[in-house]
């Protein structure tokens, strides 16, 4: 028995006949879960008009039909002939009198003040904003930033940009001057919400600074509204404070939605790529919303009543699925803005305490984070929690497992969910129904026809090779902004006909799939394709290790060397040779002798996005006396220069 098939968590037959994804199939009169994902490939048009249905989409006009690919598969139109609205399925909501007392939103602040909003007051918040936007001349297809922590006010704000019909700019509320300018020069934004700053770790981090600096080079921008966390914070002249706005827009508050199709674009969010400059990757009204709908009942089982708790920025694309989330499936939304271990590795299960959160999710990186700090991270009652969710990146067997034995109490499910900012969703995850491997995903999402291919397209089982998805989904990103052939390169040129969407993975004779890590990142060692997952997860299980990346770097001989790079597990007294011996005898009793590594290097950090995902790309290029590449994502720069002595640079 391999360590992924180990600790496998079984549906009980109450997990069965309860959970949201079988109420789906009864209404589609399926007998079970396979049979459910093989009509939805089958027969789409029934799929989608009963998901539709089930989750509550509000239609300004029906749809005639569910898909025209006149344009090619690459560039599908959705739900033809409809008009929606994606906003207005959540204001219906207030209508309802189970719900109309219901929190919708609650927000946690680090220094643990706590505010909420009720379904029934959101209308009016959102009508409100939107009449103040309106006022200030903002309106639809206007592209705007949104630079705010996660709370109420960045929830109104994104639904009342939508409910105008203009197109929200998420932008990670950490970035630097120059990532604000990149993103909001590439769509010719006009207008911008901002934060004055926020509280991490007890101390307050502005962004009024970084919000001057940028509107400076950004001529284009005609408003600039900014929600204020003290009263003594004074603007720039013409600048306008958010609660002023929201005040302003009473007298003429946007009482009906702006009337949209599918196909036009709520949000435009960009993800860095290998090179290049950030991709903007356009979401659409039939799109994204209806995806993320079907996804949170599908694989997160999530309903009226529950909480539904995943801190994540509203820069981030799991900041608009979060909200998106909990909210399209009537739950309550918890946000909290701080730091996961303020003031110590306790908050999180405190939080979840507070709320009687049902439905928690988290980064691997985090998880690592509360298994290493257990004695004090397990310290709030986790008795609420029903399913857990991670995603953001690979998880490795063990800490799977300690997160569904410790924070889901050994009877909560661990969704794995796998997909990214172009795809809105998942392309991989599990559903409750079937048994959940450690660290695996049981199913393809429902819609999605996802095979693991060769390089010339050929299905693979039981070995490594490119996710690919084998047609055109609902969810998938309308093009780039204003590129459509750097999307066509990224997605769609590399094998005809295929999307190949970069992760690496494999599939075992189960059903089961794995991730391997990026196929940018992939290693060739010993005539061997290796996901760089793979020499990460051996390397996590011992114990001196907290994190590791490994890289594959030219060699003349060999065509690819292993490199791998581990930050220790204590901060205290250290033998770097010891450890780097250990690492290397690890590999080669774990993955065999031809992938020793060459190279180990000892360093404090290691490079990651502001998403926790390691920079494999950027310490490759390094390693190899090349540019580092787009920056822009990178949340701890002193990492380079540690990489950079490693190695002797």
């Amino acid at each position: 028995m391999t360590k992924e098939q180990s600790g496998v968590w079984t549906p009980s037959a109450n997990d069965i006949e309860s959970a949201k994804v079988t109420e789906l199939g009864r209404l589609l009169g399926v007998s079970d879960y396979d049979a459910l994902y093989r009509l939805s490939i089958d027969d789409p048009e029934r799929y989608w008009r009963t998901v539709t249905d089930y989750c509550g989409i509000v239609w300004q006009r029906p749809y005639d039909r569910l898909v025209d690919l006149s344009d090619g598969v690459e560039f599908p139109r959705w739900f033809v002939g409809g008009e929606l609205n994606w906003v207005d399925s959540i204001l219906a909501r207030a209508a309802d009198p189970d719900l109309r007392d219901r929190p919708a939103v609650v927000a946690e602040h680090e220094d643990g003040t706590v505010g909420s909003i009720p379904y029934g007051e959101l209308p009016d918040a959102v009508g409100r904003f939107a009449g103040g936007l309106a006022a200030l001349g903002i309106g639809r297809g206007d592209r705007v930033g949104l630079l705010m922590e996660t709370g109420i006010e960045s929830i109104v704000s994104l639904l009342a940009l939508s409910h105008i019909g203009a197109i929200a700019v998420p932008l990670f509320s950490g970035f630097g001057v120059d990532a604000i300018v990149a993103r909001l020069a590439s769509c010719s934004a006009t207008a911008l919400l901002g934060t004055t700053g926020f509280h991490r770790r007890g101390r307050w981090v502005g962004v009024l600074a970084h919000l001057r600096e940028a509107a400076a080079s950004l001529p284009d921008l005609n408003s600039i509204i900014v929600k204020q966390r003290s009263a003594d914070e004074e603007l720039p002249a013409g600048w306008h404070d958010w609660n002023a706005v929201s005040a302003s827009g009473t007298a003429h508050a946007a009482k009906a939605s702006a009337r949209m199709s599918p196909d036009d674009p709520f949000m435009i969010i960009y993800t860095s790529g290998t090179t290049g400059k950030p991709k903007g990757a356009v979401h659409t009204h039939g799109g994204f919303p209806v995806r993320i709908a079907h996804d949170a009942a599908v694989h997160f089982n999530v309903g009226r009543g529950d909480v539904f708790c995943w801190p994540a920025d509203m820069g981030w694309i799991a900041g608009s699925l979060v909200a998106t989330m909990a909210l399209m499936r009537e739950a309550t939304l918890v946000c909290y803005d701080g730091a996961p271990d303020f003031p110590d590795w306790s908050r999180m299960s405190r939080l979840i305490e507070r709320h009687r959160i049902t439905h928690y999710g988290s980064a691997p990186t985090l998880i690592r984070g509360l298994a290493a700090n257990a004695a004090v991270s397990m310290r709030g009652d986790l008795s609420s929690v029903r399913l857990l969710i991670t995603a953001g990146e690979g998880i490795d067997p063990e800490h799977f497992q300690w997160y569904q034995q410790n924070f889901g109490h050994g009877t909560a499910p661990v969704i794995n969910y796998t997909g990214g900012t172009e795809v809105s969703g998942a392309l991989l995850s599990s559903v409750v129904v079937k048994p959940i491997v450690p660290s695996g995903f049981n199913t393809a999402t429902p819609g999605i026809v996802v095979d693991v291919v060769d390089e010339t397209g050929r299905s693979l089982t039981g070995q490594v090779g490119e996710l690919a998805v084998l047609g055109p989904f609902i969810g998938m990103t309308k093009a780039f902004w204003q590129d459509r052939e750097r999307y066509l390169d990224s997605y769609w040129r590399t094998i005809p006909g295929m999307w190949i969407h970069g992760d690496l993975a494999i599939r075992d004779g189960d059903g089961n799939h794995f991730l391997r890590g990026r196929s940018d990142d992939t290693l060739k060692v010993a005539g061997k394709r290796l996901g760089p997952a793979e020499v990460e997860d051996v390397l996590l299980e011992l114990p001196d290790v907290a994190e590791a990346a490994a890289i594959g770097v030219d060699d003349a001989v060999k065509g690819q060397k292993l490199v791998v790079f581990v930050v220790p597990a204590t901060d205290g007294a250290r033998d770097d040779a010891a450890l780097s011996a250990a690492v290397g005898k690890h590999i080669e009793l774990r993955l065999g002798k031809p992938f020793r590594p060459e190279k180990v290097h000892v360093v404090t950090q290691i490079p990651k996005t502001r998403t926790s995902k390691s920079m494999r790309r950027v310490i490759r290029n390094i390693y190899q006396n090349r540019p580092p590449g787009d920056l822009t994502a990178l949340s701890n720069p002193d990492a380079l220069d540690e990489i950079r002595a490693a190695i002797g640079q």
